[in-house]
């Protein structure tokens, strides 16, 4: 199969074919996961038919390409990897909560400032 020429992230469209390492497709591209503001890729979403929607990170892709994505594990692993959950918890840190003695007494215990939002 010619996959084309390879390709950044940021223009992997949806559809695209990704193949496990054992040459077997594994499903299409459903959607990349990235942080394009700080050019970080995360990884894609593929749809397969039969097992829903899997999450295969950045670290498991080995190439994209036009027609193409080429992994690192074959396509049993790839069937195996879990359900994308959502977007990752975020935490922010309250400048106001960083003074006085709640912040020594959670530096103390390791604990730090950071709130969970969301």
């Amino acid at each position: 199969m010619d996959e084309g020429l390879p390709i950044a992230y940021g223009v992997l469209e949806r559809g695209v074919p990704v193949v496990g390492s054992d040459g077997a497709q594994v499903g299409t591209v459903d959607h990349v996961v990235a942080a394009p503001e700080k050019d970080i890729f995360h990884g894609i979403v593929i749809a397969t038919g039969r097992h829903g929607r899997r999450f295969i990170e950045a670290a498991d892709i080995a190439a994209l390409h036009e027609r193409g994505v080429d992994l690192r594990i074959d396509a049993a692993a790839a069937q195996s990897l879990s359900e994308p959950g959502g977007a990752a918890p975020v935490f922010a840190e309250d400048p106001g909560e960083m003074k006085g003695w709640h912040h020594w007494v959670n530096v103390v215990r390791g604990r730090g400032d950071w709130k969970r939002e969301g």
